[in-house]
């Protein structure tokens, strides 16, 4: 029997004070109060595609058999094949358990799309009793009283002991553990065409120098060198690799965890603006909005020879019958070898009014078992969160197991993916990084200063 969490000196829960909660939400969210437009709202609610067969764990942490089995709705942007062929791991795990999962499937990258969905969904007191959640957003959902806390869960299966530090303490908000965790991406990561590579007989570009004598080598042969869509959230993702390379993970956190203007101000900030503009001579013009299917897409097909993206690449470049180091090669980005940039899969569970906990708690159970750990991140192209080496990963994987097993000291915490600082301060720096990379005539000190000028306001705002 799974304990009901409603101690008496428990805080006030989401189904004793929704309209204050509500308020409190819309207040945070900026947003006013609509609750005919969150109620018109369009979902998805197409099933899960062809299941992913796995086989039974005979770990010592076996999921106990839900209470009757149930149905969850769960919120996600897990969308393109690899992303979806990965979530029926755990689709079909709860399947056993005799639980429905019903899909609310947000399409677009980064989750921008499936976090508006989110909000107007709460706000509508319709809220899904799980949903995709990344980074330091727990804690904002957290505060409000509206998360399913998995205290018994993850202490029942020794959780803070199985798990990498980084991501135990991602999961705990003032103590309670909010989160289920899935695996841990890598987004400093190179993919190339080894059929390019070897036809010009190119290595993987350990510097930004390496890179540089690469594009020379391509000019004249009709391939791209660097594959780019010109999203918000992937050219963000370009700028925080040159920002990781520039000077490593310290002053990286300078930049996006402690939002220092002095650290926007320094030379090094221009430097990779310079970087981050000059990268556009590698790349097909105009730069074009594509999604990032669509640009993995073209580095394999040969119209271009490299990529930067989260190894989640690697997942939908597999899904699409491709293998690494046969038609795809994988290498950290240039100058960040050592570092590991990362961004976590988690869920989170609202409580309302708590009729659904024992299947939540299932769910969470399934998340940390070994089998689905392994299954999962193989598909998806990322590593679980164990800090027990999973056998079956590839070379990718190892090395990227390898850099985050390294410590604090040596990860990045992503920006783009919400792993640095809230959306509010993320969607400021991403718009001004995307708006400098599309306008030429905004020189690099203008932008130097704008990004110090964001950093300076949001910081006495958290001060305040």
């Amino acid at each position: 029997m799974i304990k009901k969490k409603r101690p008496a000196n428990a805080r006030t829960g989401p189904a004793t004070c929704w309209p204050a909660l509500l308020c409190l939400l819309a207040l945070w969210l900026g947003w006013g109060w609509n609750g005919a437009q969150a109620q018109s709202l369009p979902l998805s609610s197409s099933g899960p595609a062809s299941g992913v067969s796995l086989s039974s764990s005979s770990s010592s942490s076996p999921v106990p058999p839900s209470s009757g089995g149930g149905s969850l709705q769960v919120l996600h942007w897990w969308t393109s094949a690899s992303e979806r062929q990965a979530i029926n791991v755990v689709v079909n795990q709860l399947a056993k358990q005799d639980i429905q999962w019903r899909d609310v499937a947000i399409p677009g990258g980064a989750g921008m799309g499936a976090a508006k969905v989110l909000k107007s969904m709460v706000l509508a007191n319709r809220a899904p009793e799980v949903t995709q959640l990344n980074g330091v957003v727990f804690g904002e959902w957290a505060d409000l009283g509206l998360l399913l806390e998995l205290d018994n869960v993850a202490v029942q299966g020794a959780w803070e002991k199985q798990m990498f530090p980084t991501v135990w303490s991602l999961l705990n908000n003032h103590g309670h553990v909010v989160a289920a965790p899935l695996g841990i991406h890598r987004i400093n990561s190179l993919f190339y065409n080894t059929a390019i590579f070897k036809r010009y007989n190119l290595s993987p570009p350990k510097t930004w120098d390496d890179f540089d004598q690469i594009v020379k080598k391509l000019q004249g042969s009709g391939i791209t060198p660097l594959a780019q869509s010109a999203e918000a959230w992937q050219l963000a993702t370009l700028f925080e690799n040159l920002a990781l390379a520039e000077s490593g993970p310290a002053y990286y956190r300078r930049l996006f965890v402690e939002m220092s203007p002095a650290a926007y101000l320094d030379a090094r900030m221009l430097h990779i603006l310079k970087r981050l503009r000059g990268l556009s001579a590698a790349m097909a013009q105009p730069v074009r909005e594509r999604p990032w299917t669509e640009v993995a897409r073209s580095m394999v097909s040969g119209e271009a020879a490299m990529l930067i993206m989260g190894d989640w690449a690697k997942g939908e470049l597999n899904a699409w019958g491709m293998e690494v180091d046969q038609q795809f090669g994988c290498a950290p980005v240039p100058g960040t070898g050592d570092f590991h940039l990362y961004s976590t899969d988690t869920l989170a569970m609202f409580a309302g009014n708590y009729a659904h906990q024992a299947v939540q708690e299932t769910l969470a159970r399934l998340t940390m078992s070994p089998a689905v750990q392994s299954e999962y991140n193989r598909i998806k192209g990322s590593i679980p969160v164990l800090r027990a080496a999973d056998p079956h990963m590839d070379r990718c994987a190892r090395d990227s197991w390898r850099a985050f097993s390294k410590g604090p000291a040596w990860q990045a915490p992503s920006l783009v993916h919400r792993m640095a600082t809230d959306d509010t301060t993320k969607d400021a720096i991403v718009s001004e990084v995307q708006r400098f990379f599309l306008d030429r005539s905004i020189s690099e000190e203008q932008t130097q200063k704008r990004l110090a000028a964001i950093a300076r306001t949001l910081s006495r705002n958290r001060n305040d």
